[in-house]
């Protein structure tokens, strides 16, 4: 069942974190690096919503990296009910799709409540205080339509935060498959329904 993000307010602060990556290093807020912009993606392996935008989120990310960006990535599924989105799965969806940023593993999905993150993908992009500056799509493409997958929504949301400025809303909500919480451990609060 595809879900839309939450859209946390305009201001928030980037949650701490301290996570594994997947390629067995460790990864926290303060270490991902002092660039004047943040973009913490929620990610899974097997979503379409993902497979349909991940080499296009490899590609920007590493052209943005140049201009100021740092990227980290997160995937907060329960692997038992969904083994494609294990480490394993996850090394080779790096592989596939060229990221060159780090691949969080919330194997607890503490990180994932404290973001309030609802679906994969989910962008949270920071400014240099770490307060959400954008939430939202990546861009137009979705699994069922031909839109480009440029990052355009995501592009220009880093080029007002690059320049000291607010992103205009509305900011579209990205859309793609809901989080696999484990069961029993559907958030409260803001995330009601079926799993």
């Amino acid at each position: 069942m595809a879900l839309a993000s939450f859209m946390v307010p305009i201001g928030t602060p980037a949650p701490e974190f301290t996570l594994p990556a997947v390629d067995g290093t460790e990864v926290s807020l303060d270490s991902v690096g002092k660039e004047p912009a943040l973009l913490v993606v929620f990610l899974s392996n097997h979503c379409p919503y993902v497979r349909r935008m991940e080499r296009g989120l490899g590609t920007v990310t590493a052209e943005l990296a140049d201009r100021g960006l740092a990227t980290v990535a997160i995937c907060s599924n329960d692997t038992v009910d969904y083994p494609d989105d294990d480490a394993a799965h996850l090394r080779d969806q790096v592989r596939r799709a060229g990221f060159r940023f780090p691949y969080l593993i919330d194997t607890s999905q503490e990180v994932a409540r404290s973001y309030q993150a609802a679906c994969t993908p989910d962008l949270f992009l920071y400014d240099a205080a770490r307060r959400l500056a954008y939430r939202g799509r990546f861009d137009a493409a979705t699994p069922g339509n031909s839109k480009p997958v440029d990052g355009s929504a995501l592009r220009q949301a880093v080029e007002f935060v690059l320049a000291g400025q607010p992103v205009p809303e509305p900011h579209t909500p990205s859309v793609g498959c809901g989080i696999k919480w484990k069961r029993g451990g559907t958030p409260g609060g803001w995330l009601t329904g079926p799993r």
